[in-house]
Order: structure tokens, then sequence, then C-alpha cells
């Protein structure tokens, strides 16, 4: 498998721990071994000389079901009711896309809510978009934190100084009114890195 780093792939390569993995797992002779995501293939090279058989699967999407609401939210686009930090904390790590929704029917014995199956495909987004991860999870939970203020004044109250804000909404074409949930991850990424020399160490670090 190809490495991609602006996937956010990392490959194992110290031959020790891997053989230390899989040390771990004691005697394999006659058992099945599922691998989730096999990498370069170091360590399933070494599990299929141990084991009866080795399963490997690449796990570069999954088919999820939760609850219709949830769904919404985690696939809602910039500007819908639905649209929110939960949105924007999914899609950073891929698309997802609502395929089908079932009802109460659907179920033995019926829930309460209907149900939806949705897809999402791992694509981290931070390394295209040049931000740090952790740093701008924390800086769009920041402008989500009061659904009903402003972006502007949900960055103020947490401790940006009003100047800094003015500057950087301008410099993503922003007015003082934009709220938080109309902007899609690019323009937050904007934002983030305009205002990357006034953030206090918690949003960089």
């Amino acid at each position: 498998m190809p490495n991609k780093p602006k996937l956010g792939q990392n490959f194992l390569n110290d031959s020790q721990a891997v053989e230390r993995i899989a040390a771990s797992l004691g005697d394999l002779s006659g058992r099945t071994v599922l691998e989730i995501g096999p990498g370069d293939g170091v360590i399933t090279s070494l599990l299929a000389a141990k084991a009866r058989h080795v399963v490997a699967a690449v796990l570069d999407r999954a088919v999820l079901m939760v609850q219709r609401e949830v769904a919404d939210r985690v696939t809602a686009q910039p500007g819908s009711r639905d649209y929110g930090l939960l949105s924007v904390t999914v899609q950073m790590y891929g698309p997802a896309q609502s395929l089908f929704t079932l009802p109460p029917s659907a179920f033995s014995p019926p829930p309460d809510v209907h149900s939806t199956v949705f897809r999402w495909r791992f694509e981290p987004r931070f390394a295209e978009l040049g931000v740090d991860e952790a740093g701008f999870q924390r800086f769009v939970r920041t402008a989500f934190a009061q659904k009903r203020k402003t972006l502007a004044n949900n960055l103020r109250a947490a401790g940006i100084a009003p100047a800094a804000v003015e500057s950087a909404l301008s410099s993503a074409g922003l007015d003082q009114k934009t709220r938080a949930e109309t902007l899609p991850a690019e323009t937050f990424a904007v934002l983030f890195k305009a205002l990357a020399n006034v953030l206090s160490p918690k949003f960089i670090t």
C-alpha cells in the first residue's frame, strides 16, 4: 500500500516493535487474525508466518448507522439547520454522506427513533488546510461555544483581542455579524491561521 502523507499516514518500520506486537498476541497457530489497517504489511507478513489465516483490512471508510438526528448533524453542510461543531469535527477527518433512513418498524422491538445509515471516508484534511489538528479543533469548539452568539463574540469571549478578531474576519471576507454555522472548514482554517500570532498557547500546542 503506497504511503500517503497527505492523509496523515505513518507506517511502522521498527523491526523490534513489530516482533513485540506479534509476540504480544501469544500462540497464533491454528488461529485466524484480523489486522485492521495493514499499512506496508510489515506486521502482516510476520502474522502470516505465525497464524493459520490472516485477514488484512484496509480501513479507508466506514458505513455506520446512528439515530437520524445525529446523522443529519454529521453530514450537514454550512448554512443548514443541522450544521455545527459535530459536522466540522467529523468532516475534517473525511467526507460523510447520508445513504438511507430506516423507520422504527425495521427493528425488533421497534425503537422510538428513525435510524440513518451514512458512509464516512477517511481523508483527514489538516495537512491539506495547513492547520495543527489539536489546536484547530479547539479553535472550532471556541467558534461554536455559544450558538446564539456571532463568531466575533465567541472569539472575543475566549480572550482574543477585538482588533485581532476584526482583522481576521476581514482577511477572510467576513463581517462582524457572521455566525460559525455558516462557515465551511476552509474558512475556519483561514481564520485560525490569521489569528495564529495572537491565539493563547492552548490553541497552538
